[in-house]
């Protein structure tokens, strides 16, 4: 990682100040790995999971996020809402359910040029029943299940 991004990320934890620690974690980072380590961009560029390398890696909003080449990792800097899942990477089925849960990066699905991630292959059968529906209904609960 480049050494001006470190400090940049470094000062930015000093100051996130104790109010920060009571909050669930924005993005579901076991780890501290953003989608266990997969890369973002392959999602909607690819339409598919591919493992991140630590060598094209960039922190956001908590969590270290992989790619698996330079050009994915820079796309990624130039607009990261564009790539990162809704729902900060939740389980996008149960945050429609008004509940937060993890999430299987392998268990997913772009929507509109959304990434939208499931807690497992069988609940992405459920998601894709009714894809509309529940994103409604996630919408509707999120981000306030992040202070519950």
């Amino acid at each position: 990682m480049h050494r001006r991004r470190m400090i940049v990320l470094t000062a930015a934890a000093c100051f996130a100040g104790p109010a920060l620690a009571d909050r669930k974690p924005w993005f579901f980072a076991p780890d501290g790995l953003a989608l266990s380590g997969h890369d973002a961009v392959a999602y909607l560029r690819e339409d598919r999971a591919i493992r991140g390398s630590a060598d094209h890696a960039v922190m956001w909003k908590g969590a270290v996020w992989r790619f698996s080449s330079e050009d994915h990792r820079a796309a990624f800097e130039m607009n990261p809402q564009a790539y990162a899942p809704q729902y900060g990477g939740y389980c996008a089925w149960s945050v429609s359910r008004g509940r937060i849960a993890s999430a299987d990066p392998e268990a997913f699905a772009v929507i509109d040029d959304k990434l939208y991630l499931t807690h497992s292959q069988a609940v992405r059968s459920i998601w894709a029943r009714d894809p509309a529906g529940f994103i409604a209904g996630a919408d509707a609960h999120w981000p306030a299940l992040l202070d519950d």
